[in-house]
């Protein structure tokens, strides 16, 4: 009798949210959380986490460095609602209140390898000017109740957002029976493999 063929495939990802470049802020620390489709489900490692805070480096680039890891494995039987990392930068404002310095968000890398992401953030913005002079003195900006809204369309339209910072973030990612299930996501004989490193002093 035949074995039976797989019926869901894996996506392992380990990696880091390597730093940030927010050139108006300093002291600043990140949460990370995932979204994926309802036939996707979590079977290892953290689904979110929160780094920590972690100031300018003194050089040129003037980069805030977290290099927080992240790992965490998904199976499941499609590939509709591929899992995103969701990202939150925090601060603090001239009160010293945490206040939100960015949202941002992407999907994990379809394919196996070495990946490399960096995430345009935003903000949301108050309707008026009033609202905005209140938020700034009450110390309450605005913000999203769920992060995970970032992720999503829904209601995006009537939110106004303004730009603010970039994240960069490291991806490892191998896959298993994705081929056996009729998915290719790349070379047969470097599934999850990376190719040789580039010589030292070369971009990946």
């Amino acid at each position: 009798m035949a074995a039976a063929g797989p019926s869901v495939f894996l996506l392992m990802v380990n990696g880091q949210v390597e730093s940030a470049q927010f050139p108006e802020y300093d002291d600043l620390y990140c949460k990370y959380c995932f979204v994926y489709g309802q036939d996707w489900a979590p079977t290892a490692g953290l689904e979110e986490g929160i780094s920590q805070i972690t100031s300018k480096s003194r050089d040129v680039r003037q980069a805030l460095v977290w290099n927080f890891p992240i790992d965490v494995t998904f199976k499941s039987t499609n590939p509709y609602g591929w899992p995103q990392i969701v990202l939150s930068v925090y601060g603090p404002d001239v009160f010293g209140n945490d206040v939100v310095r960015g949202y941002g968000a992407v999907h994990l890398p379809f394919s196996p390898g070495r990946h490399k992401r960096t995430i345009p953030m935003f903000v949301p913005e108050s309707t008026s000017r009033l609202q905005k002079f209140t938020s700034w003195f009450m110390g309450r900006r605005p913000e999203y109740t769920d992060p995970k809204v970032v992720a999503q369309g829904e209601g995006r339209e009537v939110t106004r957002v303004r730009s603010q910072g970039f994240v960069t973030l490291l991806f490892n990612v191998v896959t298993k029976d994705m081929r056996k299930l009729g998915y290719d996501t790349g070379p047969s004989d470097t599934q999850g493999v990376s190719g040789p490193s580039p010589p030292p002093g070369l971009p990946l």
